[in-house]
């Protein structure tokens, strides 16, 4: 899935992002309709997101909580979506700083112009690597998503 703002983010910004409660997360009130339930009833493996002028890579997360497939193996079969923000290559407004402390649910964070490159290897293998723009086409991250499963029973 692929969305414009995202729903976590530990930016020292003020966006929606960053608050516990955010819309894109939650909704709107009264009814709330927001993405997460969603994407979590659904099985969604991935999300990427845009917005935020820099990088974030987040363990596999559902509601403020972390899902890693194990701990050697975060992304390998995890029981929550992974969220990533990036697609900051073509703005140069200025860059979005982060809060002093990472969340616990944030795993990567480059405060850098870049964009993601992404291959779907087959049907459990994807690859993912995030190039900076500020260094000259550098990969600054790279994961493997490994899920054997895919839908509601990925992990429920």
């Amino acid at each position: 899935q692929w969305y414009h703002r995202p729903m976590y983010c530990s930016n020292n910004d003020k966006d929606d992002c960053t608050l516990y409660e955010s819309i894109v997360r939650k909704g709107l009130k009264p009814n709330r309709y927001g993405l997460e339930d969603l994407f979590f009833k659904h099985g969604v493996d991935l999300t990427l997101w845009a917005h935020e002028h820099s990088y974030e890579r987040l363990w596999p997360v559902y509601d403020y909580k972390v899902y890693n497939g194990s701990t050697a193996a975060p992304y390998a079969n995890p029981s929550a979506p992974v969220h990533i923000i990036t697609g900051s290559a073509g703005c140069k407004e200025q860059l979005d700083p982060f809060i002093p402390d990472p969340r616990e649910w944030s795993a990567v964070r480059i405060e850098d112009y870049g964009y993601a490159r992404m291959q779907i290897v087959n049907r459990t293998h994807l690859w993912l690597e995030q190039v900076s723009d500020d260094q000259n086409g550098k990969v600054v991250d790279r994961i493997w998503l490994i899920q054997d499963q895919h839908g509601p029973r990925a992990w429920h």
